[in-house]
């Protein structure tokens, strides 16, 4: 069975978990990642970056990263 996604589900979960831990607010952090991962899927619609990467994965990985390293923020 071929894996759908570059990104192992162990570090997945331990990523979500980094934020929903750091966040003050369950939700709010919840409905960040939904926006993040609906906006990028719109912007980067044509892009072939890694096609077999789910929006709200990515999502989940870009805003773990932006908390672990505050200089790569973007928004």
């Amino acid at each position: 069975m071929l894996k759908r996604s570059s990104v192992d589900s162990q570090e997945l979960i331990c990523r979500a978990e980094e934020l929903i831990n750091a966040a003050s607010n369950r939700y709010r952090i919840t409905v960040q990642v939904a926006h993040r991962a609906q906006r990028r899927r719109y912007e980067e619609f044509d892009s072939l970056d890694d096609p077999k990467m789910k929006p709200v994965i990515r999502a989940v990985i870009e805003m773990s990263d932006e908390l672990t390293q505050p200089e790569i923020i973007g928004e």
